[in-house]
C-alpha cells in the first residue's frame, strides 16, 4: 500500500531582488525561457497553506492576506488540481510588499505550487514547471522561479528551470535593507516594451564581466551600475539611492519597483541612513539573505 497523501500542506517560497538581468525568451520550449543575471534570495517571502477535500464537484479558492490572490497563483492551483474532483482552498500570506520588485509573484506561484502538489500527489518537478510557466505567461517576471529554488547570491547562467536552466549559488554575508519609496510600477508592461528591452540589453552588456565572476562587492558594483545605466528608476527612487550612497551605503533599484535594496554602512553613518529614511517616511526593513530556497514546511497547529 502506498503512502497516504496528506490533504493539507504548507509551503514557503522566498522573495528575491534582481541586481542585473537580461531576458532570454527565444527557446522553443518555454521551460528554457527566462533570463540570465544575478540576484539575492531573501529570508522572507510567501507562505501558502493548501487544503483539498475530495468531493463530486470541483472548486478552487485562492486568497492572499484575506483578499483574492494574483491570477498567477490561482492559475497554478487550477492547473495542478486539473480534473480531480474536489474543493481546493489555498491561503497565501505575504511577508513582502507586492508589486515592488521583491519577487512576490514568483514566490506566490512557487509556494502555491508546492503546497497544492503535495495535497494532490504531484511531484516537486511538476510543481516547479507549473509555477514557472504561470509566472512566465502571466506577466509576473522572467526567471523568478528558477532564482528561488535555492538560496544565497544566485547567478542565472542559462535561462529556465531544471534541466534547461543553470544557476550557481554562493554565500552572501551580512544583512540587506529593502525600502519602499512609492506605489508599485507596472513591470509586465515594461518587460513587453521593445525600447525598454533594448535599454536592458545595453545596461547588461556594460556589466557582463562583473556577473561572470561574482562576489558580494562585485554584486553591488554590478547592481548599482545596472540601475544607473538602465535609467528606469523614478525620481523619488533616484533621490533615495543618492542619499544612501552619499552616506556610505550601497544601493540599487529593485527591478521593477518604486523601491530599493541596500547594504548599510556601519557606525554613525548607518544611523544617519536610518534617520534620513525615518524623516522621509520610507517603509524599510532589514533582512538576511536566505540560505534555502522554496520548500515544504510543517503545517501550522490545527491545519
Amino acid at each position: 500500500m502506498g503512502a497516504k497523501i496528506p490533504r493539507r500542506a504548507r509551503a514557503f517560497a522566498p522573495g528575491h531582488v534582481t541586481g542585473a538581468f537580461l531576458p532570454r525568451t527565444d527557446a522553443r520550449d518555454p521551460r528554457g525561457r527566462g533570463s540570465v543575471g544575478i540576484g539575492l534570495v531573501l529570508d522572507a517571502g510567501v507562505f501558502a497553506e493548501a487544503e483539498w477535500i475530495p468531493s463530486r464537484r470541483s472548486c478552487v479558492s485562492v486568497t492572499a492576506d484575506g483578499n483574492p490572490a494574483l491570477d498567477i497563483s490561482t492559475e497554478v492551483a487550477r492547473r495542478l488540481l486539473a480534473r480531480r474532483p474536489g474543493r481546493l482552498r489555498v491561503r497565501l500570506r505575504h511577508q513582502l510588499p507586492v508589486g515592488q520588485g521583491f519577487g512576490t509573484s514568483a514566490a506566490g506561484a512557487m509556494a502555491t505550487a508546492l503546497s497544492v502538489a503535495r495535497v494532490v500527489g504531484e511531484p516537486r518537478s511538476r510543481a516547479i514547471e507549473t509555477a514557472h510557466l504561470a509566472d512566465l505567461f502571466g506577466g509576473g517576471g522572467l526567471g523568478g522561479v528558477a532564482a528561488i529554488l535555492g538560496g544565497g547570491l544566485e547567478v542565472r547562467l542559462r535561462p529556465g528551470i531544471p534541466p534547461f536552466g543553470r544557476v550557481t549559488r554562493g554565500p552572501f554575508p551580512g544583512s540587506l535593507l529593502i525600502a519602499v519609496v512609492g506605489p508599485p510600477m507596472p513591470s509586465p508592461a515594461l518587460l513587453s516594451d521593445p525600447t525598454t528591452l533594448a535599454h536592458v540589453t545595453a545596461a547588461y552588456d556594460a556589466i557582463r564581466d562583473l556577473v561572470a565572476a561574482p562576489s558580494p562587492d562585485r554584486f553591488w558594483t554590478a547592481s548599482e551600475r545596472f540601475t544607473d545605466r538602465l535609467g528606469l528608476a523614478p525620481r523619488e527612487v533616484r533621490d533615495a539611492l543618492r542619499a544612501v550612497r552619499r552616506r556610505g551605503g550601497r544601493a540599487a533599484q529593485a527591478m521593477f519597483g518604486r523601491s530599493l535594496f541596500a547594504a548599510l554602512p556601519t557606525g554613525a553613518r548607518r544611523d544617519g541612513v536610518l534617520r534620513w529614511m525615518e524623516r522621509r517616511g520610507l517603509r524599510a526593513v532589514e533582512l538576511s539573505v536566505g540560505r534555502r530556497g522554496a520548500r515544504l514546511e510543517p503545517p501550522t497547529s490545527g491545519a
